[in-house]
């Protein structure tokens, strides 16, 4: 097949783009033709057949400053003209079979979907978030959990300033996901994969494309890795510093741990402001070794008694979850989102709230008692490679092109 995948970016950023490269890996190694869109980002992009076409690179994090830019920036939210130019080349040179989407949203935005449609080409996506039903995408309220746009109106996220506390920013979210729907931008989409059951749940809840949903688990190769060895030592977590990803409840717990060390894997917004809450909670307990590649970050988990993924918000099916657990590493999650979906409590895993005494009762089983930890990590190990095999996978992506090319034929 002639696959086309398009994220807005190009580079292991995040899970998401993550999960992209290693299917379009896949796909290339058993003789798939795969080509990709995304924003041009020359300094960390790998070289791409069409990198001449991508949309030029911009931030949102943090908004553009001054009103030109900012007005400028939220016409790219809306309908992006160049990516939709560029799409159109793109489109008409490689000829796909297929166009499998990821996270287009803001850089890229949906307007790449009117010449699919016009050229009839079917386009599969992956649900990666809950951009589809929540307009800040985190469907976090300052910083709990929220439910209110997939009850009521979009009005809510200006109602509660879900984005940054800022009216005008979450009335610009509002208006974006506003259009998009009274447009039917993503009407071109004959196929929408969600990983948990719980995003796919949560689109129903929202009457998003609810026809059109199906629940697909991503993948992990555990044949090419190597399991951890013995119990291991010591808590490692990995993932975006940033506020709902929960770091700093962690860094807290070890305050009730006091024979614990930690190991955070990542960088991102909250970087030195944990650096000072470690120092000040739990000093030299807490080693902070930045961003590191996907090696890397197996490396580190290979050696961890126990792995931590302390989110506060609804997670996906979050890669840190699976990465430990294909290392042969038993998390403890938190019981929000798709998280608790993957792990058995106190079989390959142990499930916790979002708070810091919860997650300190969780860890203290595990960190005590090296022999059932290396249950829990054998457990873990097995369940990937029950229920996360490449190949199931790429079935699964198989039968969703093909409902896909049936519905735009």
């Amino acid at each position: 097949m002639r696959i086309l995948h398009i994220d807005k970016y190009l580079h292991r950023k995040g899970g998401a783009t993550g999960y992209m490269l290693d299917l379009a890996e896949l796909q290339r190694h058993r003789g798939d033709v795969v080509e990709f869109f995304a924003m041009d980002d020359p300094e960390r992009n790998p070289e791409a057949t069409y990198q001449d076409q991508f949309p030029s690179y911009v931030e949102f994090e943090p908004a553009p400053s001054g009103l030109r830019s900012r007005a400028a920036g939220f016409g790219r939210m809306v309908w992006s003209t160049s990516a939709r130019r560029g799409m159109a080349r793109v489109l008409d040179d490689f000829q796909p079979d297929v166009v499998h989407l990821h996270t287009i949203y803001h850089q890229i935005s949906p307007s790449i979907l009117a010449p699919m449609r016009r050229q009839r080409v079917p386009v599969v996506m992956t649900v990666h978030d809950h951009k589809l039903v929540c307009p800040s995408y985190s469907r976090l309220d300052h910083g709990s959990p929220c439910d209110a746009c997939l009850n009521g109106s979009l009005l809510e996220a200006v109602k509660r300033r879900c984005k940054d506390d800022s009216f005008a920013a979450s009335a610009a979210l509002m208006v974006e996901t506003g259009l998009h729907r009274m447009l039917g931008a993503y009407d071109p989409v004959s196929v929408f994969i969600c990983p948990s059951h719980f995003v796919a749940d949560s689109m129903a809840q929202a009457g998003v494309f609810t026809d059109r949903v199906r629940h697909l688990r991503h993948f992990f190769d555990a044949s090419t890795l190597p399991a951890r060895e013995g119990s291991g030592e010591g808590i490692v977590a990995a993932g975006r510093l940033s506020m709902e990803k929960g770091f700093d409840l962690l860094i807290d717990a070890m305050a009730q741990l006091p024979d614990a060390k930690l190991r955070i894997v990542g960088d991102g917004p909250e970087d030195d402001a944990l650096r000072a809450q470690a120092a000040r909670v739990a000093p030299d307990r807490v080693h902070f070794t930045g961003r590191l590649p996907k090696e890397g970050v197996l490396a580190e988990l290979r050696t961890a008694r126990v792995a931590v993924i302390p989110s506060r918000w609804y997670e996906n099916q979050p890669l840190a979850v699976i990465e430990a657990m294909g290392s042969g590493v038993a998390p403890v999650v938190t019981n929000l989102g798709g998280s608790p979906e993957m792990v058995d409590h106190g079989v390959d895993g142990w499930i916790a709230s979002p708070q810091v005494a919860s997650l300190a009762d969780a860890l203290r089983a595990p960190l005590a008692n090296a022999d059932l930890a290396a249950v829990a990590g054998r457990a873990a190990r097995a369940r990937i490679e029950r229920d996360f095999d490449p190949e199931r996978h790429l079935a699964g992506v198989d039968d969703a092109y093909a409902a896909a090319i049936a519905a735009t034929r």
